[in-house]
């Protein structure tokens, strides 16, 4: 097994978060994570985002700023995983993303659904939001804005 180092990025607008949302079959539980991929050898992790975004939502966008950095550990499907995650801020360089509706996204060929969520609902649990660590990070920043 190999460790993972991966970026996501934040994307915000009145209160809600932009995240793609997944299924653990094994756990039977619905998840999100802001979107983002694999950081490549020689790739710096603002352009992984950059790319990311094209290949998995054919969308451009703008990385604004480097947050933070988590270690996540877990099971998914069954299987053990470890990720480092880079977590940046970035803007949708096209508006329509915006707009509240379900955005088809493709991973390798997993296809899954990225939309706009609440972010209290994430922050409060009342949605599971990964990576480990990130919904007390997103409490944290709420409360010192």
């Amino acid at each position: 097994m190999e460790i993972r180092n991966i970026v996501i990025c934040l994307i915000e607008r009145n209160n809600k978060l932009f995240v793609a949302e997944g299924v653990d079959e094994v756990k039977g539980e619905t998840f999100y994570r802001p979107l983002g991929g694999g950081i490549e050898f020689g790739e710096l992790a603002a352009e992984t985002a950059v790319r990311e975004f094209q290949e998995e939502l054919s969308a451009e966008i703008e990385v604004i700023s480097y947050l933070n950095t988590f270690e996540n550990i877990f099971l998914f499907n069954g299987k053990p995983g470890h990720q480092i995650v880079m977590l940046y801020s970035a803007k949708f360089l096209d508006e329509s993303f915006y707009k509240d509706q379900d955005y088809p996204c493709n991973e390798e060929g997993v296809e899954f659904i990225a939309k706009w969520v609440d972010k209290s609902e994430l922050i409060e649990g009342k949605k599971i939001l990964y990576p480990q660590g990130l919904p007390e990070y997103l409490a944290n920043v709420n409360k010192t804005l």
